[in-house]
């Protein structure tokens, strides 16, 4: 028992030999360490840069509106896809329009609502038509798959100041037509504006995922034109089904009016 017992007593005094050796080890390291600066606060208008839509994101469902209309679709980076649907009001009828995006390939869908069947008069299919871009006017006159920000948040937010960060991922902020020239051409409010021009309001919102889901500018009266809003809205990122080519039994090969309704 006595070996035993001695074994036992040498075993613990080299257990706390070492522990006080690890313990002054640790202190000494500490005392050599230099005092990290704490890190620089985010950057609002930098956060609200990186929740823009890019290509590595998955498909999305994106919708803008304006004085001019609301625009919807999807968005489908991996395919380089994008839908679109369009509302057009006149006093007579009501003009939907669809258009499908894949590589290059484009399909059109019209439907023509009102009292008068505008559709039979024009001889025009409700089904998808597939359109051949060498029977059009100009490369303007289809829309064509322009990445993955249609409703150019990224040109807005560059042109802001003042950014701050809210609660829940809100932002606000101004923006400043003048320092970015290509803000009047991409928004047809602000192009209304002129040079004189004073700093929008803008309200912003990131979701949970990071991703921008709202983009909000109050732009003010000008002239004849009324105060409106311009909004873009970004959502169902990763749950949108992908956009596919249309197969021969979903469409049809655009007849002579179709090409007549888009050259005008």
């Amino acid at each position: 028992m006595t070996q035993r017992t001695g074994i036992t007593v040498t075993g613990r005094r080299i257990a706390v030999t070492a522990v006080a050796l690890l313990t002054a080890a640790l202190v000494a390291g500490c005392d050599d360490e230099t005092p990290q600066a704490a890190p620089p606060p985010p950057d609002p208008k930098q956060e609200l840069l990186a929740a823009v839509p890019t290509d590595e994101d998955p498909a999305f469902r994106f919708t803008t509106s304006d004085t001019s209309g609301d625009v919807s679709g999807v968005i489908d980076p991996v395919n380089q896809g994008m839908d679109i649907d369009t509302v057009t009001k006149d006093k007579d009828f009501t003009l939907e329009m669809s258009f499908r995006m894949v590589d290059s390939r484009t399909w059109m869908k019209v439907n023509f609502k009102g009292s008068k069947d505008i559709q039979k008069l024009m001889k025009l299919p409700t089904k998808w038509m597939e359109m051949d871009p060498a029977k059009l006017d100009g490369p303007d006159t289809l829309p064509t798959y322009q990445g993955t920000d249609p409703g150019n948040a990224e040109v807005i937010i560059r042109a802001a100041s003042d950014v701050q960060a809210g609660e829940a991922g809100s932002y606000t902020g101004v923006i400043d037509p003048s320092v970015q020239p290509d803000l009047a051409d991409a928004l047809e409010g602000i192009a209304t504006l002129g040079d004189a021009a004073e700093p929008i309001p803008f309200t912003a919102v990131v979701g949970a995922d990071g991703n921008l889901t709202s983009l909000t500018l109050k732009i003010p009266a000008a002239g004849k034109k009324k105060a409106s809003e311009y909004v873009v809205e970004y959502y169902d990122f990763g749950t949108t089904p992908p956009i596919t080519a249309l197969t021969p039994d979903k469409a049809q090969k655009a007849p002579t009016s179709a090409y007549d309704l888009l050259n005008g």
